[in-house]
């Protein structure tokens, strides 16, 4: 995802940094060894999908993007105190369908 000088970024991509963002900013809520967990399972699974789902495969991309958003309203809840995993169990979804 990272944009190189002048490189404007699409809508999409737009939508995942700001989830990510929100993932960051919902994890400075929680207790610090929570927060610590948080930003490394949130980090690891965004760096994941990054090298694994192919970037034409918008369908799945808007997937996670809505998955991501529920998950990360479950973070913002007071009662919430961590997350275990973001992980999508394994399938074809990561590969473009043509």
């Amino acid at each position: 995802m990272g944009a190189s000088k002048g490189q404007r970024l699409s809508g999409m991509q737009k939508q995942v940094l700001s989830l990510y963002r929100g993932f960051l900013r919902a994890a400075r809520s929680k207790p610090t060894e929570d927060r610590r967990q948080i930003e490394s399972v949130v980090s690891a699974e965004f760096r994941r999908n990054s090298k694994q789902v192919d970037r034409k495969n918008f369908l799945y991309i808007e997937y996670l993007l809505r998955r991501g958003k529920k998950q990360l309203d479950q973070l913002k809840n007071p009662d919430t105190m961590g997350i275990s995993s973001l992980n999508v169990s394994p399938s074809q979804n990561n590969k473009a369908k043509t």
